[in-house]
């Protein structure tokens, strides 16, 4: 059968337009639409709640008009218009629309957060500025480079001397990952009670001594789990009482009291009214809304170029550009940005933010690493700055200069050197010959020889290459090992638990971190394994991926096992990517391919072809619609009538998959009519009734599928894969989304017996290689594709690659590890 034709009978649409540039910071020229976009990829809701836009129209043309020094009438920020308005009034006016949208935003953000990776073809954009703001981001390009060069040369001569040392788990982290490890110790060793660090969580088993070398034979029984309720601490009424009264002086709507106490702290208010441009850290104000409120606040005392101002736009842009997957960005896309936003001089406003500690600025490119010969090419002035020889330099390479938050960089740096020290203390002469002539498979028997001789290992496959690191847990543990599992989703973990045969042989990630799974942490503080396996390694971020890596002990050996050709995490960074394309250690690539129809159908789409596939059973069946009113009634139709009946499939095995949240055919949608038909109820629960499908986001990045079980004065209760959660009353709005339609990235590590994929007219700019791989990979029997996207997809297929993430893993590992390392007998 044909499985995905390249037009849809009775449609007019032109074929799609080629895939958009890669993203420069800032955001597109459109703000968010009450609904969401419909258009964008699963990442743009998030984004937008978070940023509304960043550079381009978007900036707004009446804020370079009137935010001077002098100015006392400033006029609307949200809505252009001739009339002028008292400070207090335009404030109010400039951030009244938040009280609609910047709080409904900031909850959508939150509960949506793994949807964070892929940034809108509007993006780029900004890369496109005034003439007069390059040239005068090239008049101070030398001093910005010999600023950075300093700084490089300081970095540089400091990881020398670390290189000369052996690297001590727990001594790389900083920032949040560091508050974590702290945290995770402190309560292990007795020092403080788990109950320090949150307001409100089930009391946890202690964990359990670990001893040097337990017997795998005597499988001990997993942890009892505790439910996964991350309740941040309450604001004290004193401070969102200060915090109201901040906001209402400077117009800005009560509602974002407690949005600012969470994201500011307990001092909210005097920041706030010292900097009025923190205002920005709340999820879903826009640049000229916190311009109206600073204005009504400061009066003539502010203006474009003021530094607090232009040091919040920067970091805006920045956490910008986190939330589309990168970790740093082009030192000169940022000055185009800023220039789009009026600032007059973007390389001061650049060189501000570094000196108040907002960003880092880093160097790539040209001689990284001077000889110490090169203090000799030159002359020194009195500050010892050497003037740089233009004939000398004249054949090197140009530098290129790099922004990024201090929270990235230091997890970045701290990965590169945590796998640097898995890579060089593994004993790499350990005799695993009997365990590999025993595989399963010739792909197992070769994964298991590489990881006997290396301490860092990337494997790579599709759906049925799990089968080879369960291989290698059950190898190893019959060799004495400590060795586990961590998968993405419970759903992955109860996968490779099947696989290996032994439940205790597989985790969560989460649950191996915070200590609810696994087996303890040893006397160190490090996790007390010889040999752990991370299955879905695409979707790690750097600063989890950080975390992880310093929690493991020297001598441990680490394999990152996934399939490269899915969407990558929803945090920042591209861990896995970046190890691969680094060749900092030996890879094996899976040769077992996929079964099936669907399998067949999911490797063409990995080399970018749309091939046909016969389907003799129905597992591929395409669902031709003509528009997004007809998506949604066929996919009900699907979900609750056709798949059950012919495949014996019941409607809560089948998931429901679409492009984006917002629009006629988005999960928002979809969830609404698919509650209508299979749960029907008046939502007495917050919106939610017992027997509703829901997706609970415990943090940004993590959708964990779940069912409402009842609700009381505790909180909302679900049953999360068998695992009971409680989530409390105040993060029921932000933290739950009904579950029975969701998007690719919330379903990424995860799969069902049957997967009904909808692509609205309305999607193409939305797909791309990765999200259709994804998507149509989450059906294990069955997969129906609601189709009205036309010529688009075959489009997506053939010519929209993933995404590219701005990253420093990369040349960090290049230049920690040897060029054997990526031998396993290096």
């Amino acid at each position: 059968m044909t499985a995905l034709p390249g037009e849809t009978p009775g449609t007019d649409d032109a074929p799609a337009e080629d895939a958009p540039a890669a993203p420069a910071p800032g955001g597109g020229a459109d703000g968010p639409s009450p609904d969401g976009p419909t258009a964008g990829p699963d990442a743009a809701e998030a984004q937008e709640a978070a940023a509304g836009g960043a550079a381009g129209a978007d900036a707004v043309d009446v804020v370079a008009e009137a935010a001077s020094a002098s100015s006392a009438e400033p006029p609307e920020a949200v809505e252009e218009s001739a009339k002028t308005e008292k400070p207090s009034e335009a404030a109010n006016s400039s951030v009244a629309s938040a009280d609609g949208s910047a709080a409904e935003e900031t909850s959508e953000a939150s509960a949506d957060g793994s949807d964070t990776a892929e940034g809108s073809a509007d993006d780029s954009e900004t890369a496109e500025g005034s003439a007069d703001a390059a040239a005068a981001a090239e008049l101070s390009e030398a001093q910005a480079e010999l600023a950075a060069q300093r700084e490089l040369r300081e970095r540089i001569e400091k990881r020398k001397a670390e290189k000369a040392a052996p690297i001590s788990a727990g001594g790389g982290l900083s920032g949040t990952a560091a508050d974590l490890l702290a945290a995770v110790r402190a309560v292990e060793s007795g020092e403080k009670a788990g109950t320090a660090f949150f307001a409100r969580t089930a009391p946890a088993p202690a964990p359990a001594p670990a001893s040097p070398r337990p017997d795998p034979a005597a499988a001990q029984p997993p942890r009892p789990a505790v439910p996964e309720v991350p309740a941040q601490q309450a604001a004290s009424p004193e401070a969102l009482e200060a915090v109201r009264a901040v906001l209402a002086q400077g117009g800005a709507p009560e509602a974002l009291a407690r949005p600012a106490v969470d994201a500011l702290g307990e001092q909210a208010a005097e920041l706030l009214r010292t900097d009025p441009w923190h205002l920005l850290a709340v999820s879903g104000v826009r640049p000229e809304q916190a311009d109206g409120f600073a204005r009504a606040l400061l009066g003539s005392e502010c203006g474009p170029d003021d530094g607090r101002r232009t040091a919040a736009l920067v970091g805006r842009l920045l956490e910008q550009a986190a939330l589309r997957g990168h970790t740093a960005l082009d030192a000169a896309a940022v000055r185009t940005a800023l220039a789009g936003h009026a600032v007059r001089d973007p390389d001061a406003a650049v060189l501000n933010a570094v000196e108040e500690g907002v960003a880092l600025l880093f160097g790539e490119g040209g001689d990284a690493e001077p000889d110490e010969t090169d203090a000799e090419d030159g002359e020194q002035d009195e500050d010892g700055v050497r003037e740089a020889d233009p004939t000398a330099d004249a054949d090197a390479a140009p530098v290129r200069m790099f922004l990024g938050l201090d929270r990235y960089a230091l997890a970045e740096e701290s990965l590169a050197d945590g796998l640097a020290r898995l890579v060089n203390t593994c004993e790499k002469t350990a005799d695993w010959t009997e365990a590999a002539a025993g595989a399963p498979s010739p792909s197992a028997a070769e994964l298991i020889r590489t990881v006997a001789s290396a301490g860092l290992v990337v494997h790579s496959g599709g759906e049925a290459a799990r089968a080879e690191p369960a291989a290698l847990i059950a190898a190893a543990r019959g060799l004495g090992l400590r060795a586990l599992g961590a998968a993405h989703s419970e759903d992955g973990r109860r996968r490779l638990a099947a696989a290996t045969g032994d439940p205790a042989t597989a985790v969560t990630l989460a649950g191996l971190l915070s200590g609810a799974q696994g087996p303890g942490r040893d006397e160190d503080g490090a996790l007390a394994l010889d040999l752990l396996v991370v299955l879905d390694a695409p979707q790690l971020d750097v600063e989890g991926a950080a975390v992880l890596v310093e929690a493991l002990a020297d001598g441990a050996r680490l394999v990152l096992s996934g399939d490269p050709g899915v969407l990558g995490s929803a945090g920042a960074g591209r861990v896995f990517a970046d190890v691969l394309a680094a060749r900092a250690c030996p890879q094996v690539v899976s040769r077992t391919p996929d079964p099936g129809p669907i399998g067949e159908l999911i490797s063409g789409i990995g080399i970018g072809e749309l091939n046909q596939v016969d389907a003799p059973g129905k597992e591929v069946v395409i669902v031709p619609v003509r528009d997004a009113g007809e998506a949604v009634h066929r996919t009900v139709q699907l979900v609750a009538d056709s798949v059950p009946r012919a495949f014996s499939i019941p409607a809560e095995e089948t998931q429901v998959i679409t492009v984006g949240h917002g629009g006629a055919a988005g999960t928002r949608a979809l969830n609404e009519a698919l509650k209508q038909r299979l749960n029907p109820g008046p939502g007495r629960f917050g919106g939610f009734d017992p027997g509703d499908r829901v997706v609970h986001v415990p943090a940004p990045g993590r959708a964990v599928p779940g069912v409402v079980r009842s609700a009381d004065g505790e909180g909302l209760h679900l049953d999360c894969g068998g695992v009971p959660v409680v989530v409390p009353q105040e993060r029921v709005e932000s933290s739950v989304r009904h579950g029975w339609a969701l998007s690719a990235h919330q379903a990424a590590g995860m799969r069902w017996p049957a997967a009904v994929v909808v692509l609205p007219g309305d999607a193409a700019q939305g797909l791309s290689r990765p999200w259709v791989y994804t998507a149509f990979g989450r059906g294990e029997r069955h997969l129906s594709v609601v189709h009205g996207a036309d010529r688009a997809l075959p489009h997506a297929v053939a010519e929209v690659p993933a995404q590219e993430r701005t990253t420093r893993l990369r040349p960090l590992l290049e230049a920690l590890l040897t060029p054997d390392a990526a031998s396993p007998t290096g």
